[in-house]
């Protein structure tokens, strides 16, 4: 079992348990996530988190249990608050003796005096469903324990004031919320029922963002427990019925199950192989078209190029092949002009990833390589060519397939690669022209899916490699640096900007660099860039390098691509290496030391670029674990 433990001390100091948090998801893109002191930081922060489009579209629904000790006349609150002034109140927190995250399930201890009591919570995979759970460890008598319940029903990337009492239906053991999710519990009582105003997330304030909200108190579910006894359960699903959960206990126990085969499934080596097993489980998310990977929580939903970074690493590096290969059939199916779209989480769907539909290519061969099933090459064979004929003709965007068989791009107003920040409708990087892992990930696509058409004995695949043969020939001729300094990050026009883009071009498994000794200038020079988290996206003697991912969105859009560490490049990074025949002694420490320490048993989207790297973005990054848990298992074959 991968457990990962955190102490009083840790617990106690809010500044620092802020920052470890936990994520419960429940396979259809929604979660249940929050601090282990259980302060709610985020508007993102909640018990039940519901994707209404799976697996976007997130509305925020309960929004904690609050544990009240009752003793005799006394009333000891357990929970932790910070409200618009400052003040915390209650300091559950100080109580709170312990915290474990078991192979992703979460655990907590209150020790007050003579009495211990434990919570445990998990989500029903599958079907929007929490399950909650508490219990008396230790007391020298029967105890009485409280949960006061405080909900909400907002768009998960606002908040929601105070006005008229919202629409509750009691029903048996509990309520139905503004007809949106049951909850479900022992002992209800509506005494008290009001608007809790100015919770506070201090998160959102570093953001610069609102970072109020009003939550509805809706009472209180309460059981008399003894040591060893009984149990407090609570169970609340948002699945548009009124079928019952099968509950808490038995959602609790389904999800160690599911950890335990997950893990029984993909073999990991070591502790932190099985904490990225478990942690890659959360992004993949059941959909009425099949499978899906949600980018990062807890606020991105489908991204294509997320996806198909992470293909291998959450598919592949786990033995997940049957999803995978679903996924795969089922983005081949969006596939429009040539593209695929790269994201509605703005509300619309969105064409505009210059990359997504080359790593479609490149996941394709990766899967057939991995599992053997040569079948899917022909099943999407057509689909794969008509990705290559439009590209030829030109597509959205100004993406085309220029004269020297490389991928040029570029619009007005648009960043169409991995690097897409913008500031008030500008590109911070536009990298108009022809990028060089845009065109590395094209190559390697078109001569894997070729030599598999070939096996297929299909007469398209004579095109495709001759295709193939003259990009890889022009791209070695025009990113190849004269002074020997690894490649250029964008020709025609050409740029030389020190990024880690060009590692792409000696790590993929068809990659255009295919030398050691050029493999090697492309590490060398991407040194400065090197972290123990990741790498810079810039590197720090740039005059554009910015070393702080923080403060208002457009100051950290600004520094998005300009000098903020990504982890998941790392990948990359470790590939380029094994190519030039560069040991690779400890590169894995600092991602490792990392599990414990930010999104608990996950991998973070960004670091500061400045030390010591302290953790930004999104805790939880698909194409991070993704990554890093490809990269680990492959430096051990």
């Amino acid at each position: 079992m991968s457990t990962i433990k955190l102490g009083r001390q840790e617990i106690a100091d809010l500044a620092r348990s802020q920052t470890r948090e936990w994520l419960v998801a429940d396979g259809v893109g929604g979660y249940a996530m929050g601090t282990v002191s259980g302060l709610r930081t985020r508007r993102y922060h909640g018990l039940l988190v519901v994707a209404t489009r799976p697996p976007g579209g997130r509305m925020v629904g309960l929004a904690a249990l609050d544990p009240v000790l009752v003793r005799g006349d006394n009333r000891l609150k357990l929970a932790t608050h910070e409200w618009g002034d400052g003040t915390i109140a209650p300091e559950g927190h100080v109580q709170r003796s312990s915290f474990a995250l078991r192979d992703g399930i979460p655990s907590w201890r209150w020790t007050v005096g003579d009495v211990v009591i434990e919570a445990e919570l998990a989500m029903l995979h599958g079907r929007p469903a929490l399950g909650v759970v508490h219990r008396v460890v230790r007391a020298p008598g029967p105890v009485r324990l409280e949960l006061e319940v405080l909900c909400t029903w907002r768009d998960a990337h606002g908040e929601r004031r105070a006005g008229a009492p919202p629409s509750i239906e009691q029903v048996e053991n509990g309520f139905v919320f503004e007809r949106a999710y049951r909850v479900r519990g022992p002992g209800f009582d509506t005494t008290g029922a009001s608007w809790w105003r100015n919770d506070l997330h201090r998160e959102e304030a570093a953001r610069g963002l609102p970072a109020t909200e009003d939550l509805w108190f809706a009472g209180r579910f309460g059981a008399d427990l003894t040591p060893g006894g009984g149990v407090l359960a609570v169970e609340a699903w948002a699945d548009g019925t009124y079928t019952p959960t099968p509950g808490a206990p038995v959602i609790i126990a389904a999800a160690h199950r599911r950890a335990a085969d997950l893990i029984l499934r993909a073999r990991p080596y070591d502790d932190a192989e099985r904490s990225l097993i478990v942690a890659a489980d959360q992004f993949v998310a059941g959909t009425p078209s099949g499978p899906r990977i949600v980018a990062g929580y807890p606020w991105f939903g489908d991204w294509s190029r997320d996806a198909l970074i992470s293909y291998e690493g959450l598919f592949l590096a786990t033995n997940r092949w049957d999803e995978g290969r679903a996924m795969l059939t089922a983005m081949a199916a969006s596939v429009d002009g040539g593209m695929l779209p790269n994201t509605a989480d703005t509300g619309a769907v969105e064409f505009n990833s210059v990359d997504a539909a080359p790593w479609l290519l490149h996941a394709v061969d990766r899967h057939v390589t991995v599992t053997g099933q040569i079948d899917l090459v022909a099943e999407l064979g057509p689909t794969l060519v008509g990705i290559v004929d439009a590209h030829r003709r030109g597509t959205r965007h100004g993406i085309r397939v220029d004269d020297d068989g490389l991928l040029t791009q570029g619009a007005d107003g648009l960043a169409l690669t991995w690097m897409d920040a913008r500031v008030d409708g500008q590109p911070v990087t536009p990298r108009r022209g022809k990028p060089v892992e845009v065109n590395a990930v094209w190559i390697s696509g078109l001569l894997g899916i070729a030599s598999f058409l070939t096996d297929l004995g299909d007469t398209r695949a004579i095109d495709l490699h001759a295709l193939a043969s003259q990009a890889r020939e022009s791209f070695r001729a025009r990113f190849v640096r004269a002074d020997g300094r690894g490649l250029l990050d964008v020709v025609d026009p050409d740029d030389g900007t020190v990024r880690p883009n060009q590692l792409l071009a000696a790590s993929l498994p068809h990659a255009p660099i295919d030398d050691a000794a050029t493999a090697g200038a492309i590490v060398r020079a991407c040194a400065p860039l090197v972290t123990s988290i990741g790498l810079r996206s810039l590197a720090p003697d740039d005059p554009r390098y910015t070393g702080r991912h923080e403060g208002p969105p457009a100051a950290r859009d600004a520094a998005y691509h300009q000098g903020t560490v990504w982890p998941w490049l790392l990948g990359p990074y470790m590939d380029a290496c094994t190519r030039a025949g560069i040991r690779l002694d400890g590169v894995m420490e600092g991602l490792v030391a990392h599990l414990p320490e930010w999104g608990l048993g996950s991998v973070a989207e960004t670091a500061n670029g400045d030390p010591p790297h302290d953790v930004t973005g999104c805790p939880f990054q698909a194409w991070s674990v993704a990554e890093v848990l490809r990269a680990k298992r492959a430096s051990r074959q």
